[in-house]
């Protein structure tokens, strides 16, 4: 079995290039995910007194965690909503005389 092959990907972070490790076939991902926090540092820049990139940065990193934390809370109460519909439907199905099977 071939071990899985990482790759040298560039991309432009606050206006310097950098270099990173990149598992084979997910370049295109990580060049998206550099895009999108470029363009969230200047976002964080333009509506706000902040112009220095590290602060920028840091809160752009801050909303990101902060939306990552409310997909998972989001996605957590979902899934429970989901197991209870599930348990209904289970219940339902086994009290109902219709689905029994006559031996």
């Amino acid at each position: 079995m071939s071990e899985l092959q990482n790759q040298r990907v560039t991309v432009e972070l606050l206006g310097k290039e950098q270099q990173f490790a990149c598992p084979e076939g997910q370049e295109d991902a990580l060049i998206a995910a550099a895009k999108n926090l470029n363009d969230l540092v200047e976002q964080m820049k333009q509506r706000s007194t902040v112009r220095n990139d590290q602060k920028a940065l840091l809160m752009a990193a801050l909303n990101l965690s902060h939306e990552l934390l409310e997909a998972k809370t989001q996605a957590t109460v979902e899934q429970q909503h989901q197991d209870q519909l599930i348990d209904k439907l289970s219940l339902h199905l086994a009290n109902d005389p219709k689905h029994h099977r006559v031996g």
